[in-house]
C-alpha cells in the first residue's frame, strides 16, 4: 500500500474527516521515514509545532485502531492492521476498524448534502480532493514573515476552495485573515486609483472589525498609494498583534484596468520588499489568486508576479478522479470508464464534478452522458452557452479559438487573446502557444463557431 492509499484510508475509513494540510504532510513524510527535524526543515514550521501536531495525529489514529500508534511504529501497526485484508479488497470501507460499523461509510456520503458543482467546497466537504503538494506548500509558506504566495489557474479549477483552506489554516495558527474578491467591486471603483484604494482599505478594515479611519490618514498631497501604505503601516498593522493574511482573489479583474494595475501591483511588490527592513511589514502575508498571467506591462522589479511562492493548480490525475468518483458513491470496477470520461473533459475539476454529480444521481448512463456532452441539451449546455456568449462579444477571441481548434498541435496566439482564453479555461498555454483544453470544447465550438460563420457569410 502506498502512502496516498494510506492517506485515503485514514481520512475516509478511520478518522472520517479530512486531515489538515500539515497533518497530511506529517503523515506522508513520516511514512517515508523522515525525522521531525527533516519535516520541520522542509515545511518551514518549527520542530516543536510539527511534534505537537504529529502527537495529536498519532493519538487520533491510536483511538481509531485500538492500538498505540507512534511515528516510529507507524509501518508496523499499519501492516498488522492490514493483515486481514488483501490488496484486492482493501478499500476504505474494508479498512474500517471494528469499533465502526462498516455500513456507516456509505452512509457518510449519502447523508452529505451534495449540491450541484460550481461553488467553493465547504471546509468539511468529502468532495474536496487534495492535489499534493500544493496544499502543504501553501500552508507552510503562509507562516513565513512577509511572504507572497501566488495561486494561478483558469476559472473553476478549485482556486477558491484551496484559498478557503489556506485561510482556515492561517486562522488555526492564530493569524488574522482577510479575503477580497475583486469580482465584487463595482465597475465605478476602477475609475481612479484613489477610489480603488479607498475601497480596498475600507473593505479590509471592515473584515478586521476596525473602524474605517481613512480621512485620518489620507493626504491628497502625498497621493493615494502613499496614503494607503501609511494607513496599513500606522493603523491596521499597528493595531493587530498577529500576522495578517491578505488574500486577493480574482486579481485578473484588476488586469482589465491597466491604469489601476500599473499603480496597484507595484505597490504590492513594494509592501513585500518593506518586510526586509521594517519588522511591522513582516506581519503581512500576501496571497494573490488569478486566472491568467498578467498582460499589463510592468518593469521586472515592480511586478509582484516574479517574487514569492508560485503555485499552479493542476488538473486532476486519473487516480484523483477515481478517488472523487468513490466519494460520489460511484465504484467503477476498472479505470476504463474514468478514461472515457477524461478523454472528453480532461482532468478539469468542474467538468468532472458535474459529470459525477449526474452519474451519482443515476440521471443517465456514462454512454449517454458522453454522447450528449457537446450538445446544447447535454449536461454542460449552460456552461458552454456562457462561454459562447463571452466569445461572441470579441471577434478576436473567436478567430483565435478557431485557429486553435483547427490546429493539430499548439499554435502561437496574440498575448491578450491567449490569456483571455486561458482564463476561461478553453486553452492551455505554454508561453503564448495554446492548445485546446479538452475534446468537449473542440466538438462544441467547432460546430457552433463554424455554423455562425456560415450564417453570416
Amino acid at each position: 500500500m502506498n502512502v496516498e492509499e494510506v492517506l485515503e484510508a485514514v481520512e475516509q475509513g478511520l478518522l472520517l474527516r479530512q486531515l489538515s494540510p500539515v497533518e497530511r504532510f506529517i503523515l506522508r513524510q513520516s511514512w517515508s521515514g523522515h525525522t521531525y527535524s527533516d519535516i520541520a526543515r522542509d515545511s518551514a514550521y518549527c520542530s516543536a509545532h510539527i511534534k505537537e501536531i504529529g502527537s495529536r495525529l498519532w493519538n487520533d489514529l491510536s483511538e481509531a485502531l485500538g492500538e498505540r500508534v507512534t511515528k516510529k511504529n507507524l509501518h508496523l501497526v499499519w501492516n498488522q492492521f492490514q493483515k486481514n485484508y488483501t490488496e484486492k479488497s482493501a478499500t476504505p470501507k474494508d479498512l474500517l476498524p471494528d469499533t465502526v460499523a462498516k455500513d456507516d461509510f456509505p452512509l457518510l456520503l449519502t447523508q452529505t448534502q451534495i449540491k450541484f458543482p460550481g461553488s467553493p467546497l465547504p471546509l468539511n466537504s468529502p468532495l474536496y480532493i487534495n492535489r499534493p503538494p500544493i496544499e502543504e506548500l501553501a500552508c507552510a509558506e503562509v507562516s513565513q514573515p512577509g511572504c507572497v504566495i501566488r495561486i494561478k489557474a483558469p476559472k473553476r479549477m478549485g482556486k477558491s476552495s484551496l484559498l478557503n483552506r489556506m485561510i482556515a489554516h492561517a486562522k488555526g495558527l492564530g493569524y488574522k485573515a482577510v479575503s477580497l474578491d475583486f469580482q465584487e467591486a463595482d465597475t465605478a471603483i476602477f475609475s481612479s486609483i484613489d477610489k480603488f484604494l479607498r475601497w480596498f482599505c475600507t473593505n479590509i478594515s471592515k473584515q478586521l472589525n476596525l473602524d474605517s479611519k481613512l480621512d485620518d490618514y489620507w493626504d491628497e498631497d502625498m497621493g493615494s498609494k502613499m496614503s494607503c501604505k501609511i494607513y496599513f503601516q500606522d493603523y491596521l498593522l499597528e493595531l493587530i498583534d498577529t500576522p495578517l493574511v491578505l488574500a486577493l482573489n480574482e486579481v485578473n479583474r484588476v488586469f482589465e484596468h491597466p491604469s489601476i494595475a500599473q499603480d496597484f501591483l507595484p505597490m504590492l511588490r513594494l509592501w513585500h520588499e518593506q518586510a526586509r527592513t521594517l519588522d511591522i511589514w513582516q506581519k503581512l502575508r500576501l496571497v494573490v489568486v488569478h486566472s491568467t498571467e498578467i498582460y499589463v506591462p510592468l518593469k521586472l522589479n515592480q511586478s509582484p508576479f516574479n517574487v514569492g511562492l508560485a503555485l499552479q493548480v493542476p488538473q486532476f490525475t486519473l487516480a484523483q478522479v477515481q478517488n472523487l468518483a468513490q466519494r460520489y458513491g460511484i465504484n467503477w470496477a476498472d479505470t476504463s470508464a474514468i478514461e472515457q470520461l477524461m478523454a472528453m473533459v480532461g482532468g478539469h475539476p468542474y467538468l468532472l464534478n458535474v459529470a459525477l454529480y449526474h452519474l451519482s444521481r443515476r440521471d443517465m448512463t456514462l454512454e449517454h452522458l458522453l454522447q450528449t456532452a457537446p450538445m446544447l441539451t447535454g449536461i454542460y449546455g449552460h456552461h458552454l452557452r456562457g462561454h459562447l456568449e463571452i466569445l461572441r462579444q470579441d471577434s478576436q477571441l473567436v478567430s483565435s479559438l478557431q485557429e486553435v481548434i483547427s490546429a493539430s498541435g499548439s499554435v502561437e496566439l496574440e498575448a491578450i487573446a491567449a490569456y483571455k482564453l486561458e482564463s476561461m479555461g478553453l486553452v492551455q498555454l505554454d508561453g503564448n502557444h495554446a492548445k485546446l483544453s479538452c475534446e468537449l470544447y473542440r466538438r462544441y465550438f467547432r460546430k457552433q463557431l463554424y455554423q455562425e460563420d456560415a450564417l453570416s457569410a
